[in-house]
């Protein structure tokens, strides 16, 4: 059993009831965002070599390893986080599969070999840098959501550096930064090529945004099917319920 430190708890991931994570209110708990963009994400099945940005407590790889036998690397700036994501990793008997770096995503060049990963995914800070005043109680989660640290464009640069040519770049955000992504993607070549919407429920508007770029790729972007999160009783859509679920 690994130690669990403060207000931690260990949940299920998802439905999957043999897999587990480490979790805090406090200082950090997966959201759906997370469970869609390793959905939407492409990974190769068999093998190959699969980067995190911004991976929390690791979330996203563990969900990856369900779909995939290549190997997952995570990047956290904020130390506990890393650490929990590490003992997650332990937890579920993944160290083999999965490892996590404690390190600024923008100095990774020491650590990470540039152009050495098939995918790329990243669940970034949303929100540009607040005033003090809107910071979160916790600083835990004001570096999480917010551009304390990286802005997006550090992100994009990022993902770029470390993907390979031809390679995908997986992204999950928010509708208002869309036309900053798609002018940062193609600064730093990788070019968009799926695109989706996703929504609370019909008539609402969109409140997220799935998007895969492919380095030094041709212009083709295909506009995916709308993602309808709830029905009007608030109860998951189908295609919301298998996606959460595992089905």
């Amino acid at each position: 059993m690994v130690p669990l430190y403060d207000d931690e708890r260990i949940d299920y991931l998802l439905a999957e009831e043999r897999m587990h994570i480490i979790q805090s209110s406090s200082v950090f708990s997966f959201s759906l965002d997370a469970v869609l963009l390793a959905h939407f994400a492409y990974v190769p099945i068999r093998r190959g070599k699969i980067l995190d940005l911004c991976t929390g407590n690791g979330v996203i790889p563990l969900l990856l390893s369900r779909r995939t036998n290549a190997e997952l690397t995570g990047v956290e700036i904020q130390e506990r986080l890393a650490d929990m994501a590490t003992r997650s990793i332990k937890l579920n008997k993944l160290g083999e599969q999965l490892s996590v770096i404690h390190g600024d995503l923008k100095d990774m060049k020491a650590t990470l070999k540039h152009s050495a990963f098939d995918v790329v995914t990243c669940n970034p800070p949303y929100f540009r840098t607040p005033a003090k005043t809107e910071h979160n109680k916790s600083e835990h989660l004001t570096i999480a959501r917010h551009e304390v640290y990286c802005t997006l464009e550090d992100v994009v640069k990022a993902c770029k550096l470390h993907v390979r040519p031809g390679g995908k770049v997986a992204m999950v955000h928010r509708p208002g930064r869309l036309i900053d992504i798609i002018t940062l993607f193609r600064k730093y070549r990788l070019e968009p090529k799926r695109l989706q919407f996703i929504y609370p429920k019909r008539g609402r508007d969109a409140n997220m945004i799935l998007i895969e770029g492919v380095r030094d790729g041709n212009a083709d972007l295909k506009i995916l099917p709308p993602l309808y999160i709830y029905h009007d009783d608030s109860t998951y859509t189908k295609e919301a319920e298998d996606i959460i679920y595992g089905r």
